[in-house]
């Protein structure tokens, strides 16, 4: 599972850096590289498109994964870069940004937009494949999401819009249901297809989530 990522518009960067003219960036050795969103060449190019700017760039890093714990470590070994920073422009994903913001004071500023969490079907090609919605039914849709899978999001279908096993809003996409369909009938489970899901009660993880491991 990968977080996917875009850059923002340079102009967006800037206007979150207004003012803020030290800077140090970091970016992710893992996700971002893999979409080349945030890895070394995309931090060296950040690095030299501030620079043109008339910005001072302290240091940079490009930590293994940006999310987990190896971040503190990371900026305690460039703690003078760092400090002499008056923003941190982070080329990672969301959970990479509130890492980083865990450990400083400064403002710490996302270069990058989170999509989705997906799974890759071919190189270089992703697909949303958890809405995390905390109601989890594959078990009766043979292990197909329908609210990631279908472009309306719909948990009982198909609607009346496929055609020949298309989606009517993208008909080069396959239809979730169809998909859904012809992996229960292999699997001799086709009376799932009537089963009805009531609509998702949005109170089941009421905002902001927290979950305790024992």
């Amino acid at each position: 599972m990968k977080s996917l990522t875009r850059q923002k518009p340079f102009d967006e960067v800037k206007r979150l850096s207004d003012g803020l003219n030290r800077v140090f960036l970091i970016g992710c050795g893992t996700c971002a590289t893999m979409t080349r969103t945030g890895g070394i060449d995309e931090v060296r190019a950040m690095k030299e498109k501030l620079q043109e700017e008339g910005r001072l760039i302290t240091g940079w890093v490009v930590i293994p994964t940006a999310c987990d714990e190896m971040t503190a470590e990371l900026l305690k070994e460039n703690k003078k870069a760092v400090q002499d920073a008056q923003c941190i422009i982070v080329m990672a994903c969301a959970l990479g940004v509130q890492r980083v913001n865990l450990y400083l004071p400064q403002p710490v500023l996302p270069a990058l937009d989170t999509l989705f969490i997906g799974m890759e079907k071919s190189p270089g090609h992703f697909f949303e494949a958890c809405e995390q919605c905390g109601q989890c039914i594959l078990g009766e849709t043979a292990g197909i999401c329908p609210l990631t899978a279908c472009h309306k999001g719909l948990l009982n279908g198909p609607c009346g819009g496929t055609n020949k096993g298309k989606c009517e809003v993208d008909p080069e996409k396959d239809c979730a249901f169809t998909l859904i369909y012809e992996r229960l009938k292999e699997q001799g489970r086709l009376d799932l297809m009537r089963k009805y899901h009531p609509p998702r009660n949005h109170q089941v993880l009421p905002r902001p989530r927290e979950s305790w491991i024992s």
